[in-house]
C-alpha cells in the first residue's frame, strides 16, 4: 500500500540490494504463488471443515489448525465453520508458494534480514516467500 509508488519501489529495491538480492519486475515470480483463503483455528475441526467445503486442513506442530479454501469460497466455508461452533482466530486471503526452496544458514540469514527490512517499510503491507528453513538452521540463527 503506497501513495507514492516510485518512493516505495526505490525503498524496496534498496532493501534487496542491501541484502544481496535483486528486485524483479512486477509479477516476475507471481507464477510461483497461488492465491489461497486461510481460516486459522486452535482446536481440532477437520471433519467440520471438509464438510463445509474446505480444500485442506493443516495441523501445525503447535496445535493450531489452518483450513484452506479458494478465495471465492472463503466466506462460505467460514460461515459454515462458525455455524458448526468453530470461531476462527484469523481469516485471510494470502499467497501460498507452489514450490519451496530449502535455505542453508548463510541464505537464511540473508532472507531473514531482508524480510525484517521489508516489514519495517511503512508502505509494505505483506511479505511472501517460498523459503523453507529447517529447524536445525533456525537453531543456529538463535
Amino acid at each position: 500500500m503506497t501513495d507514492n509508488r516510485n518512493r516505495t519501489a526505490s525503498e524496496v529495491r534498496h532493501a534487496f540490494t542491501k541484502s544481496g538480492g535483486n528486485l524483479g519486475t512486477d509479477g516476475s515470480v507471481a507464477y510461483m504463488f497461488s492465491k489461497t483463503g486461510i481460516i486459522s483455528y486452535e482446536d481440532s475441526i477437520t471433519e467440520a471443515a471438509l464438510e463445509a467445503g474446505a480444500e485442506d486442513v493443516i495441523v501445525h506442530s503447535d496445535g493450531s489448525i489452518d483450513v484452506t479454501t479458494t478465495p471465492e469460497e472463503l466466506a462460505e466455508v467460514k460461515e459454515a465453520m462458525v455455524a458448526a461452533g468453530f470461531e476462527p482466530i484469523n481469516t485471510e486471503v494470502t499467497f501460498e508458494a507452489a514450490t519451496h526452496a530449502e535455505l542453508n544458514l548463510n541464505d537464511a540469514e540473508k532472507l531473514l534480514r531482508l524480510v525484517d527490512v521489508l516489514e519495517d517499510l511503512d508502505d509494505v503491507q505483506n511479505v511472501y516467500s517460498n523459503a523453507e528453513i529447517s529447524d536445525e538452521v533456525l537453531a543456529q540463527l538463535e
